[in-house]
This record gives structure tokens, C-alpha cells and sequence, in this order.
């Protein structure tokens, strides 16, 4: 093939036909399926073996639900992870207990915790802060400081000056500058993704990143292990390494049931050379650059930053890369801006990340602050909208004190029972006064929150359950930066195209809606 055609269509490293119904079910990750449905088949054996000895539990039941709800009540989970809790254990005691006592004892990503923390701890101090800097956001913003100590405390999330920021307000246009800023890459390229899947979009990419590793760039790829179920076969890193990109899976499937399942990277990360780094919604897929319609016109976001705050992004990369390395190496790395000074970018930037691992919630207390902070406005775009009680209260506060608190959210939805599950938080939310729209040309999958045109954050943080708890998620935090008018503008731009949402079309649900919002209410935190 000849070289205009391998860039019109890049590599693709699996043959047409690879995934299909009969080759996945025959191949590792089918063998891996049966064994996980074997396993569950066997608790649910063992649940109906003890029901049958129930009549003669039914004196101790009431009991044995007292202590769980005691249990339950004084310990640490939240609020609303509680209450699922306590409707599941209520409704099937026993078994209830059962998955309670299996997800508690952290089965299968104990490890995967002790191997993170390893690394966090050993990279606490990588980056140093510049005390000039931290005093200047004090005097500029100081409720912008008091975030900036809180990601302290979460991580190694130093506060930047001087960056420059650049938001991009459709994948189409991300991926086109991430093409660009490849080609100049001259050191390493590290990525990192929630999804990758073949296609004209993941073949440009790996035709760049291999014409690139020839030439002795340093290339590595981590991509969440969830893929092999749906988009890549087992043995996709073995043929990445065969083009010279170093590649990783991140908790890759295993055949045994793991509560490691429930911990997914949720992150995008670009970074070249560590003086550029990208990240926002934009996965490697078609569809998050419009080549593939599946749910109409898909809208997404995303950022770049360049200087020192690119740093920030790689040493989340390699602390997650370094995990399953013996000798975990760091310092060159994050040696510099890779030759690139702070430009002219005004304000303040604050890469973080957050981890499901870690007692901290830096997606979800970042969210609120902004909230609570704001005095005009906080615009939000998310796709999926599933609330704990603290987020939820956040917002209504918000908007019940003069707030303008405004909400884009999807029109086409890409999974029914999610959105089912949002219509539930819409009563509350409007009556409060936030305002809800929906885009009506299909899917929204950005997430962004802009406030008052002096605060922003673009990244990977959905407002639900799973990213504010279960996933691992990284976003930039922006104070007084050039790039916070183009996020405002992109919100009006996106709300034109957009259906408010009234107590009339609630009252005008499908039933169906309504009753499967209703079921899924009670187990929420488990989505």
C-alpha cells in the first residue's frame, strides 16, 4: 500500500471480521466470559440452596437485617451508596450480605490499590511548587487557592502560571491539533484512554505514533482493559509492539469474579514531550470525530495546555504506568518543560487527577466548590447525570440562591438506562431553578463546568456515580485564563441548539421511562 493511502486509511492491526460473534465467543475472552457466568451461576446456586432453609430463618431475619442497617449506618460509605445498600440487603438479605461482604473485601484489586499507592507516595514531592506562583492565586482568587491547597493535599498537583490553554469545542478540531503536535515530537509520546477501537481514526494515530517510534521517539499507550470485552482482542498490545509502541492494559480481564471489574481508567491523556499535553472527552474511536453517527451528531470537548503544567499529565500517565514495574523510572521524564518556557498565557492552571483508591473525591469536591463559589453563573455540560445527595444539594443551593445553574445534556442518549436514571433528578433540579437542556442533534459526551467567566474545568469527569467514585479520571482546573471565554462561548453556541427541558415534558414521559427511572433509583450507586 502505498503511502497516501496508509495515511487516508492508517494501520489496522485486525482483520475485518476479527471480532465477530463466533471468534470472540471461542477466543480467550469468551473462555474468560463463561468462567465469570459459571461463577455467578454458582452464587446464585448457593443463594437458592440457602433460601430453601429460609422458613427456618425467618426468626433470626428481622435481626440479622437490624445489624446490617446498624453496620450500614456508621460506616464510611456515602450517603447515597448506603441506601443501596440498604434496599439490597433488605430485599434479599442473605445474598445482599453475600455481595456486600464480596465487594467490602475488595477481592481481586486489593493489589491494584497497594501497587497505586506505592507510586503516589513515591512521587508526592516529584513536583516542586512555586511559592510565587501559590501567592499570586491567593491575591488574585483566593477561593481558587483553597482548591489549589485541597489538590495538594490529593496528589502532586502543583498550581502553574503562564501556561497557555487552548479549548476545543468539537473532537473533529482536538484531533486534528493532536496530529499536528505529534508530528513535532521529538523525545516521547505517551497516551492514555478509556477506548480505543479500529478504525480511520485509530488508524491515522498509529500510523503517526510508528513513523514516529522508527525515528526513536519513545511511544507508549495504556487503554483500559474493558476494550477486550468490546473493541481490541487479548493480544492487541503484542501486535502495537510490533509497530514499536510500548503498550499496557490497564486491569486487564481476568477469569475469575474481581471487584477490580468496577475500577476502570476513565482517563484521556495526550503528552509530547512533556511541554504538551491533551485531555478532555475525546476517545479513539470514530464516533467522537463525527466519522461514525450512531446517536446523531456527537459533541464533544476537549483542552490542550503547554508548559510546565504539561508535566502534571505525565507523571499521571507513569504513575499509572509504573504500577507493574520493577524498576519504576520518573525523573527524566519530568526533568524541564521539554524545552518549552511558560508563553504568554495568562491566569492560573491546575492539572489533578482522581482516583477510586484514594479517600479523597477530587472530581466530585472540585465540582461543589465551583458551585458554591459562584456568584452569577456555573455552566455544565455532561452526558450522564446519576447524583449522590452532596452534588445534588450543591446544585439546587446554587441555583435557590440566585445562581444561574444551567445544564446541557444529551438528546439522543447512548444508553437507555442512564438517561432513565437522569429523568429522575430533573423534578428536583427544576424546581430548585437549575435549567436543563437537551441537544437536540444527538449525544453530548463533553464535560466541562464554567463559572462566572473566571473558572473552568475541562477533563474526563462525568456527574455520575461511577466516574465521581469508581473511576480514575484526570482534569485541569483553569483560574482567570484566556481559554475560560471560549468554554462560556461554546456553552451559549451548544445551548442554541438546544431544547430547555419544562415540568411539561416531565409530566409527557413515557411511562416506561418513568417506571424504569423509578426501579433504578434503588440501586443507583451500583450504574
Amino acid at each position: 500500500m502505498d503511502k497516501d493511502k496508509v495515511r487516508a486509511h492508517g494501520i489496522r492491526l485486525l482483520k475485518r471480521g476479527r471480532l465477530g460473534f463466533f471468534r470472540v465467543l471461542f477466543s480467550r475472552v469468551g473462555l474468560i466470559t463463561v468462567l465469570l457466568l459459571f461463577q455467578l451461576a454458582l452464587l446464585l446456586v448457593v443463594f437458592l440452596t440457602l433460601n430453601r432453609y429460609l422458613p427456618w430463618l425467618l426468626a433470626v431475619q428481622s435481626v440479622f437485617v437490624a445489624v446490617m442497617v446498624l453496620y450500614l449506618l456508621n460506616s464510611e460509605h456515602d450517603p447515597s451508596s448506603k441506601v443501596t445498600w440498604l434496599v439490597f440487603i433488605m430485599i434479599t438479605p442473605i445474598f445482599g450480605t453475600m455481595f456486600l461482604f464480596f465487594t467490602q473485601r475488595n477481592f481481586g484489586h486489593r493489589r491494584l490499590g497497594e501497587l497505586l499507592r506505592a507510586q503516589l507516595e513515591k512521587t508526592r514531592y516529584a513536583l516542586t511548587q512555586d511559592a510565587q506562583t501559590l501567592s499570586e492565586l491567593e491575591a488574585a482568587d483566593p477561593a481558587s487557592a483553597g482548591i489549589a491547597r485541597y489538590l495538594a493535599r490529593t496528589g502532586c498537583f502543583p498550581v502553574c502560571r503562564g501556561c497557555e490553554a487552548q479549548y476545543f469545542s468539537i473532537g473533529e478540531d482536538m484531533f486534528d491539533r493532536i496530529l499536528e503536535e505529534l508530528e513535532k515530537a521529538e523525545h516521547f509520546i505517551f497516551l492514555e484512554f478509556f477506548i480505543i477501537q479500529e478504525g480511520q481514526m485509530l488508524g491515522e494515530l498509529l500510523e503517526l505514533l510508528a513513523r514516529k517510534a522508527a525515528e526513536g521517539v519513545d511511544v507508549r499507550l495504556i487503554y483500559d482493559g474493558m476494550n477486550e470485552f468490546f473493541f481490541v482482542p487479548r493480544d492487541y498490545p503484542e501486535k502495537l509492539e510490533r509497530l514499536g509502541i510500548q503498550c499496557k492494559v490497564f486491569a486487564p480481564l481476568l477469569p475469575f469474579l474481581s471487584t477490580h471489574y468496577n475500577y476502570r481508567d476513565h482517563r484521556k491523556i495526550i503528552v509530547i514531550d512533556g511541554h504538551t499535553a491533551f485531555t478532555g472527552g475525546v476517545n479513539l474511536a470514530d464516533r467522537y470525530i463525527n466519522r461514525e453517527l450512531v446517536f446523531g451528531h456527537w459533541k464533544d470537548s476537549g483542552i490542550l495546555v503547554r508548559g510546565e503544567a504539561a508535566r502534571s499529565f505525565t507523571l499521571m500517565f507513569l504513575q499509572n504506568w509504573n504500577m507493574t514495574e520493577k524498576e519504576p523510572i520518573y525523573e527524566p521524564y519530568l526533568r524541564g518543560n521539554g524545552g518549552i518556557a511558560n508563553g504568554s498565557g495568562d491566569g492560573f492552571t491546575i492539572p489533578y487527577a482522581s482516583s477510586p483508591l484514594e479517600r479523597f473525591r477530587a472530581g466530585e469536591m472540585v465540582y461543589i466548590d465551583i458551585l458554591n463559589r459562584a456568584q452569577k453563573y456555573v455552566h455544565i455540560m455532561t452526558p450522564y447525570l446519576i447524583l449522590d445527595g452532596e452534588l445534588e444539594m450543591a446544585l439546587c443551593f446554587a441555583a435557590e440562591r440566585g445562581v444561574e445553574v444551567s445544564i446541557i445534556m444529551p438528546g439522543i442518549p447512548d444508553k437507555k438506562m442512564p438517561y432513565a436514571l437522569a429523568k429522575t433528578f430533573y423534578p428536583h433540579l427544576l424546581r430548585s431553578g437549575v435549567k436543563i437542556y437537551e441537544y437536540t442533534p444527538g449525544f453530548v459526551h463533553a464535560k466541562s463546568f464554567v463559572s462566572d467567566d473566571c473558572r473552568a474545568v475541562v477533563g474526563t469527569v462525568n456527574l455520575d456515580y461511577r466516574s465521581l467514585y469508581h473511576h480514575f479520571e484526570c482534569a485541569l482546573y483553569l483560574c482567570g485564563a484566556l481559554a475560560i471565554k471560549d468554554i462560556e462561548a461554546d456553552f451559549q453556541a451548544t445551548a442554541a441548539l438546544c431544547h430547555q427541558v419544562t415540568q411539561r415534558d416531565l409530566r409527557d414521559l413515557k411511562w416506561t421511562t418513568r417506571l424504569a427511572g423509578a426501579l433504578l433509583k434503588a440501586v443507583e450507586t451500583l450504574l
